[in-house]
Order: structure tokens, then C-alpha cells, then sequence
């Protein structure tokens, strides 16, 4: 343990670790926001069901704490100066704007429990896919409550509850690739 994904990269020189790095922490950013355009509109709410969710868990499980939490900075700050790569083509700081700020945060814990094994097994990787979506919640729930002026019992029933089902398969998915990306890694070396 101690590796995540990201490390089976090879780099023979610590100015090839920089730019390996570098390119990593670019690519998580960009298939975030590639991620974050697979949008579907819940009625009655203002959050979007996207893909943008999942992919910021895994680029912090598969890139690690760091590089993660670079990743999603970056796509939070190339997002807020401008360019339309949020849900749905946006960009600013809207009403939706707290489950970014818990994407960075998740894919940092994420990324710190994958370097602990928390990507090995299925269940660890459930556990870990359920620490990081109650991050994204915890941070963006009340946000959308405090944008929107809504109570915070009705923030929940339009910006949590009707995306339960979709993040339990987005887990189901990780939970069969996280693994196997490691059984195909190791069977490499």
C-alpha cells in the first residue's frame, strides 16, 4: 500500500515525476469538465444529475490526495474565470457552485484513502465512493440552501435526495474499476 494509480506511471527522474504530475493533475481538471457536460436536467431542482461528480472521485482516488485536489482546484478556478465547463456548459459561482468546492475536498479524502487501499477491494472502494459523495453533500446542500434562500430541509429534498440512486451506481461502477485497474496494474509489473 502507500501507491495509488497514478504512481504505477513510471518517471525515471524527479523532472519527469513534475511533468508526469503536471499532466496528470491537467488531465483529472479536463475530464472533469468533459464529465460535468453529461448533464440531465431532476425537475424541480437546480442541481443537475451529471458525470462530473464521478469523475472528481476518481481522479482523487486514482491521482491521490494531491495531484486530486489540485485537479478539481483547477477545474473550480478555470470554471469560475470563465470558461463554460461546469454542469451543463456554465461557469461562475451559481447556486450549484458548494458541490464543487466538496468535489475538491472529496477527491482530496479520496485520494488519501486510496493511498491507504481504500481502492483495492470492493467494499473498500464502496466505503471510500460513500465518504466522498457525503463530502459533496456535506458542503454542497447547505450552500444551495444559503444561495437560493431555501430551508435546508427542502435544499436536501431538491439537491440530495433525487440523486441517491444515481450515486450508488456512479459507486457500483467504481467499485468494479478501481479494483481492476489495480489487478491490471499489477499484473503489468
Amino acid at each position: 500500500m502507500g501507491a495509488v494509480l497514478a504512481d504505477l506511471l513510471p518517471a525515471a527522474t524527479a523532472s519527469r515525476a513534475r511533468v508526469r504530475d503536471a499532466a496528470l493533475v491537467l488531465g483529472g481538471a479536463a475530464l472533469t469538465g468533459i464529465a460535468a457536460q453529461i448533464a440531465v436536467p431532476v425537475p424541480g431542482s437546480p442541481v443537475l444529475v451529471t458525470g462530473q461528480t464521478f469523475a472528481a472521485l476518481l481522479v482523487g482516488a486514482s491521482l491521490g490526495a494531491g495531484r486530486g485536489l489540485l485537479s478539481l482546484a483547477l477545474y473550480a478556478l478555470v470554471g469560475l474565470v470563465g470558461l463554460p465547463w461546469f454542469a451543463g456548459g456554465t461557469s461562475g459561482a451559481g447556486a450549484t457552485f458548494g458541490y464543487i468546492v466538496g468535489m475538491f475536498l472529496a477527491a482530496t479524502a479520496v485520494g488519501a484513502l486510496a493511498r491507504r487501499g481504500g481502492d483495492r477491494g470492493v467494499l473498500r472502494t464502496a466505503a471510500t465512493m460513500a465518504v466522498g459523495t457525503a463530502i459533496i453533500y456535506a458542503v454542497g446542500v447547505p450552500y444551495l440552501a444559503l444561495s437560493t434562500g431555501m430551508p435546508l430541509g427542502q435544499a436536501v429534498a431538491v439537491g440530495l435526495v433525487p440523486f441517491l440512486i444515481g450515486d450508488a451506481l456512479k459507486a457500483a461502477l467504481a467499485m468494479g474499476a478501481l479494483p481492476t485497474a489495480w489487478k491490471l496494474g499489477s499484473s503489468r509489473g
